[in-house]
């Protein structure tokens, strides 16, 4: 045997045995995690599936909505006693269960300003709600636009419903919404997309599916992204040999990437393999559509778009968003924001450079088909903020005073903080008084013992608002007002 194909062999065994070594460990750590309970075996049957939804109108959506709540009702009313505690979602008399407030945020809702002027459709993330979207409906709302925040199939429910729908379901779900937005809209009036995170690859997806027109499918005039999942981690890779070890005997959990205590009215914690397979396969066939799009000069067709990403991101990986988006673009219009770690000298020691050199070939190397908007640092020994602007093209780097600041003890934004205000009543750190849902997420500021936690204490550090929040408004009202009418 030739030396090369001895060596391409031993390759080749090397990674089958490290494969096999993290799907034992997953499998291990599975066995002994925590037990599944009814909210992860379970889901609603009626949840409709894309070939359904495509026939569907959006009072017809909402009807089987309805349905899918009162099953999930039924899933709840089989939680064992031991479970029935203050701070689980499932537990019908705890104080985090959305039955009990006066409004369920887990449903799709309407947002109508007092004259329509133009329309949006806001598309959610993985695992979580219509809720993540108020602040920005209520935006749009000032803009004139009415807004629609659609609920994605197996979501606002059970954790278990993930483990059904497929990213079909959720991309037939935005056909749908497209079609009711253009609607109330009516034509010749703006039309906007909103997503965030797994959200903003379907509205790309989307954008590209309506640049052919045998497709009939209302084409958007721009497309607003929050942390869009363009690429997502390597670990979702993995996802469909975890589905396949679930189905052995005594392996069930492995089926799961984290069991956690449900103590979240609006989003799951715990979070089923096939979902994330669902999310790789959506970037996949998103990124080959990309692709070809680029190829063939059918990207230039694409609407400007808008994106707000931070640059700590566990979720999805930033220089995806650039490579396999925003660098293929070519027609004018479209901007990056990116949120940048807070760089005051006393902490620079404690964070990793992972992106540094990243970030500054991006700010400093060649000229983009699209503007780079930094929010980072005024200086080393300040926690006001500046806005460094590299627009399009060879124009002059610019900057500009923000007046806002890093809040103390905060080195970074999140995957999940981008669209939250400081005074969300659930994610905030200055809570809004007026409103409570059972917890107060983010004002949460544990301290204590190791191993006293049942939920890992990097859930409860990770930032989920944006001290920088008003600068998103402000930002979307110039580009939402910039639209022809």
């Amino acid at each position: 045997m030739p030396p090369p194909t001895r060596r391409l062999l031993r390759l080749l065994g090397a990674a089958v045995l490290i494969l096999f070594t993290v799907l034992g460990v997953r499998a291990f750590d599975a066995s002994h995690g925590p037990d599944l309970k009814p909210w992860h075996r379970e889901a609603p049957r009626s949840e409709p599936r894309a070939d359904e939804i495509d026939r569907m109108t959006l009072p017809r959506y909402l009807q089987r909505e309805a349905q899918v709540i009162r099953e999930t009702r039924a899933i709840e009313a089989r939680t064992a006693p031991a479970d029935r505690t203050p701070g689980n979602r499932y537990f019908r008399g705890s104080l985090v269960n959305p039955g009990r407030f006066p409004r369920d945020w887990n449903r799709t809702f309407e947002v109508e300003p007092e004259q329509i002027r133009g329309g949006a459709l806001l598309i959610h993330g993985l695992s979580d709600s219509p809720y993540s979207l108020r602040p920005l409906a209520e935006t749009l709302r000032r803009q004139g636009f009415y807004s629609l925040c659609l609920r994605m199939p197996g979501h606002g429910t059970v954790p278990g419903a993930l483990a059904r729908a497929e990213w079909e379901d959720w991309l037939a779900a935005v056909r749908l919404g497209a079609r009711h937005v253009r609607g109330r809209a009516g034509e010749g009036r703006p039309f906007v997309l909103v997503g965030y995170s797994n959200g903003g690859a379907l509205v790309v997806k989307y954008a590209l599916d309506a640049l052919d027109a045998s497709n009939r499918l209302p084409r958007p005039d721009r497309l607003l992204l929050l942390s869009p999942m363009i690429g997502v981690t390597r670990l979702a890779r993995l996802s469909p040999l975890l589905g396949l070890m679930g189905a052995l005997p005594g392996l069930e959990k492995a089926r799961w990437q984290d069991v956690v205590p449900e103590y979240n009215p609006f989003k799951y914690n715990s979070f089923p393999a096939f979902a994330a397979q669902q999310s790789h396969e959506l970037t996949t066939a998103l990124d080959e559509q990309l692709a070809a799009a680029a190829g063939d000069g059918r990207i230039a067709g694409l609407p400007p778009i808008l994106t707000f990403q931070s640059l700590a991101d566990a979720t999805v990986i930033l220089p995806d968003l650039t490579a396999r988006l925003y660098d293929r673009l070519t027609a004018g219009g479209s901007e990056l924001v990116l949120f940048d770690l807070n760089r005051r000298a006393y902490l620079r020691p404690l964070l990793r450079p992972a992106l540094d050199a990243w970030l500054a070939a991006r700010m400093r190397g060649p000229a983009r088909p699209y503007t780079l908007s930094l929010v980072t640092n005024a200086g080393p020994d300040t926690s006001d903020v500046v806005v460094r602007r590299r627009p399009a093209g060879s124009g002059p780097l610019t900057v500009r005073p923000l007046g806002l600041s890093w809040p103390p003890q905060v080195y970074s934004l999140s995957h999940v903080a981008i669209p939250f205000p400081p005074t969300d009543p659930l994610y905030g750190i200055e809570p809004d008084p007026r409103e409570l849902y059972g917890v107060r997420l983010g004002a949460l500021t544990p301290r204590g013992e190791r191993q006293v936690l049942a939920v890992p204490i990097e859930d409860l550090m990770r930032m989920r608002c944006n001290p920088f929040f008003p600068y998103v408004e402000r930002r979307v009202e110039e580009w939402i007002g910039a639209v022809p009418r």
